[in-house]
């Protein structure tokens, strides 16, 4: 069965980086690309057709669809491309969507909290809730032939059940794109806050602390070395703060690939500090991988 990859859509630069990145990807997974523009005009009118007064939005929504599948068809005529429109809010459309995606695509404005998202809020939302790997792209990605040349950069936390999901989807990513994979471990001291009894007995076993997460990160990759022979790996464990050792690492990287791991508090639910900071802060696109249950 082929795989969809969705790119969010709105006609502004960012989402069409977002369209782009989705489409170079789509084309080394030889994946169909679904692009989704989500114009909530029915919400808005409480009416199947749009009012006179909202007809020229109504048209520019069409043709936000129908320029940038003629953009990205014409830059890969053989990736099979559709569009659609859809009269429902973005979050619901694009959450739906992902529900049977591969991976959702969507784009990303500037640095720093306050600039937000393609989707404003909405992206967060869509991040923290999306059933699938959602991956943020800044507008400044750089297309028309001149991609970067790094690394994928893989955040590793927690043991080999948890970040299953998250290294498979490093793995096939390096995999299809014939990269070197990092994969980097953080660290901070005092660790005993942060360990289980018997974790901190198996850390004086092995001789300290950094020997045993060295010894976690072995065991999570083993099982992916062996599917993924073919992928260079380099282990990175890393004293410090997880956000900030991803980010130094992911200086000069392609992608940047972090778990989602899930806050709730009494303004709704946030992604993770560490996918967090990745998102606005990291220099490349950011994959945001839901945690394995």
């Amino acid at each position: 069965m082929t795989e969809t990859l969705v790119a969010g859509i709105d006609g502004s630069p960012e989402s069409l980086a977002a369209a782009e990145w989705a489409a170079q990807e789509a084309v080394r997974r030889h994946a169909h690309l679904h692009l989704v523009h989500a114009w909530p005009w029915q919400h808005l009118t409480d009416s199947r057709t749009p009012t006179p007064d909202r007809q020229p939005e109504a048209d520019r929504a069409e043709r936000v669809v129908r320029e940038a599948e003629a953009e990205v068809t014409g830059r890969y005529p053989e990736l099979p491309v559709s569009a659609s429109l859809v009269p429902q809010a973005a979050v619901p459309a694009l959450l739906r969507l992902a529900e049977e995606a591969e991976m959702l695509v969507i784009g990303t404005r500037g640095h720093g909290a306050l600039r937000g998202f393609l989707l404003g809020s909405s992206g967060q939302q869509i991040i923290a809730a999306a059933p699938c790997p959602v991956v943020s792209v800044r507008g400044s990605f750089a297309v028309a032939g001149s991609p970067r040349s790094g690394e994928i950069v893989v955040g590793h936390q927690g043991d080999a059940d948890e970040s299953r999901a998250v290294l498979g989807f490093a793995f096939e990513v390096a995999a299809a794109r014939g990269a070197t994979l990092r994969v980097v471990r953080a660290w901070s001291l005092p660790p005993v806050y942060g360990y289980s009894p018997g974790s901190m007995w198996l850390a004086e076993q092995l001789g300290g602390v950094e020997p045993y997460e060295k010894a976690a990160m072995e065991q999570a990759l083993e099982p992916w070395r062996e599917k993924f022979p073919e992928v260079p790996v380099i282990e990175q464990v890393r004293t410090g703060s997880a956000g900030q050792v991803l980010l130094a690492a992911a200086a000069g990287a392609e992608l940047l690939v972090v778990g989602r791991r899930i806050r709730h508090c009494p303004a709704g639910t946030r992604i993770g500090s560490v996918a967090h900071a990745a998102l606005h802060h990291a220099p490349c696109p950011v994959a945001v991988v839901p945690h394995a249950h």
